[in-house]
């Protein structure tokens, strides 16, 4: 359980998530992604990341029995500072970054896939920000590099999710396969990005972030003071006490909360 990376091809290092039952992921599990991402990045060997991550799902969020045990803001605000380094971690990896997406994409999960450079999806794959339903506020920074603004607004303040098919339909998923090949095309589409030139794919990730429209770190920091306010105002806790997850909803395990 936690972050691992392994080496399965050359110039490829593969970044795996498993926080079971959903990978809801605690406070010190957003740091350890972060870190496992910029070591790989960093590493001269490496040319592509991919990100992927084991079970039925990519990522339901942050977890919420850790804030919920909080008697103060001690997790929450963890959690938002986890969030904020490991959406980063992924954005500003020194090399193109891959996800590999299975099952529900949620909160969190919007946040990594949204900083990505290429996604790659399994078909029952389903991306969505219930932040609304859960007492929080953020992401769609990230969703909105996903799907148009119009859509991503509906999706925002609706809390539903989106098919793999569909973000296909609008350009932001680069393959949709069947689940038991999801980890095989994520790397195949790697290994092709690692035989470019390890010095000129590293200029090149560096040249698309810095002519990008969109500062994605400080949309998303101003999206997170709304969360804070939502919190002190007593807003979110009242939303959040209603939160219980079924097996319909974003988080079939009542494990997970979006994103703070």
């Amino acid at each position: 359980m936690g972050v691992s990376t392994s080496r399965p091809d050359r110039g490829v290092a593969l970044v795996t998530v498993d926080f079971p039952p959903v990978n809801a992921l605690p406070v010190r599990g957003w740091y350890e992604l972060a870190d496992a991402l910029r070591a790989a990045g960093r590493d001269p060997g490496t040319r592509c990341v991919v990100l992927a991550a084991e079970g039925r799902g990519f990522n339901a969020g942050v977890d919420l029995k850790e804030v919920r045990r909080d008697p103060g803001h001690t997790a929450l605000i963890g959690a938002n500072h986890g969030c904020y380094e490991a959406f980063a971690a992924v954005y500003e990896c020194e090399v193109p970054v891959v996800a590999a997406v299975q099952g529900f994409c949620l909160g969190g999960g919007v946040g990594l896939v949204g900083n990505a450079d290429a996604i790659v999806a399994a078909e029952d794959a389903v991306f969505g920000l219930p932040e609304l339903d859960r007492g929080a506020l953020g992401a769609a920074t990230h969703l909105a590099r996903l799907v148009p603004q119009h859509l991503m607004r509906t999706l925002y303040y609706t809390s539903r999710t989106a098919t793999a098919a569909e973000l296909h339909a609008h350009g932001s998923v680069w393959r949709v396969v069947p689940g038991t090949g999801l980890r095989g095309a994520a790397l195949e589409l790697a290994a092709e990005i690692a035989r470019k030139d390890g010095c000129l794919i590293r200029l090149a990730k560096a040249a698309i972030n810095g002519i990008d429209p969109v500062d994605v770190r400080r949309s998303y920091r101003f999206e997170q003071g709304f969360t804070f306010e939502a919190n002190l105002s007593g807003v979110a806790g009242r939303v959040r006490s209603g939160f219980g997850g079924d097996a319909t909803g974003p988080d079939p395990a009542g494990e997970g909360e979006v994103t703070p």
